[in-house]
């Protein structure tokens, strides 16, 4: 949920409510105020001391919020450490966004293996992607690396049927490449296929957007990455695998 959105820009709300003493009675009373502001079903999946001044986080899915310690105010934003010129906020979503990578259903994916393959990426895409064809294009200049792709059909009402029909494919990766190299429409194909299964996986795991990708630490990156880029995160992840 965008709640920049939904509250219109403000940065905080009054909210009258009685002092709380620690984070589980500030989640219990910060998820009435939430269903109030926003409508039922929003669950609070966790509350922390922010760890500045007074302030308590509130995790929301993949979106972050603060309250103080009385529920009197909710605000929305990024804080930022002027002293270390760091943005903590981001920061702790790019921990909260983290998976662990060897808990992926690998065996729903397209396996490529590339030269040694000893550096790993998983990348959930949509066939009708076009930031995915530009990430396939920078793929073909890496090397030593197995990618799993997770067909993920989210963008265009004809997505699923091509995600089918590529796992259906009597040599997946190449039909695979040809869609996003070449632009070669993926033939008609019938067999069990797992889309329904990647679409609950990525929907658990919050993927809003095509290209979405996994390195060995478990690490996100949301959108397409240029070569260099792609080389220094394989890098990275392979030397810190969780």
């Amino acid at each position: 949920m965008n709640f920049k959105a939904v509250m219109g820009g403000l940065t905080a709300l009054l909210i009258a409510h009685a002092a709380v003493a620690d984070e589980n009675d500030v989640k219990k009373a910060v998820g009435p105020v939430l269903e109030q502001m926003f409508g039922p079903g929003i669950k609070v999946d966790g509350v922390r001391k922010a760890g500045v001044g007074n302030l308590y986080e509130i995790q929301v899915g993949g979106d972050l919020l603060y309250t103080d310690e009385k529920v009197s105010y909710l605000m929305t934003g990024d804080v930022l450490d002027v002293k270390a010129k760091k943005n903590l906020t981001d920061e702790r979503k790019q921990k909260l966004s983290q998976i662990k990578f060897s808990d992926l259903p690998l065996d729903l994916a397209v396996k490529q293996v590339k030269g040694n393959g000893k550096r790993v990426v998983a990348t959930f895409e949509d066939p009708n992607c076009s930031y995915c064809r530009k990430l396939a294009k920078e793929l073909q200049g890496v090397n030593d690396v197995t990618i799993y792709t997770f067909l993920y059909p989210i963008l265009s009402p004809d997505s699923s049927e091509k995600a089918k029909n590529l796992w259906c494919a009597s040599d997946r990766v190449k039909a695979w490449n040809d869609l996003m190299i070449d632009g070669k429409q993926p033939t008609s194909g019938n067999c069990e296929h797992p889309t329904s299964k990647v679409v609950a996986l990525g929907q658990k795991l919050n993927i809003r957007g095509t290209p979405t990708m996994f390195f060995a630490d478990g690490s996100r990156v949301p959108g397409y990455m240029p070569v260099a880029m792609l080389e220094k995160a394989l890098d990275k992840g392979s030397a810190n695998i969780k």
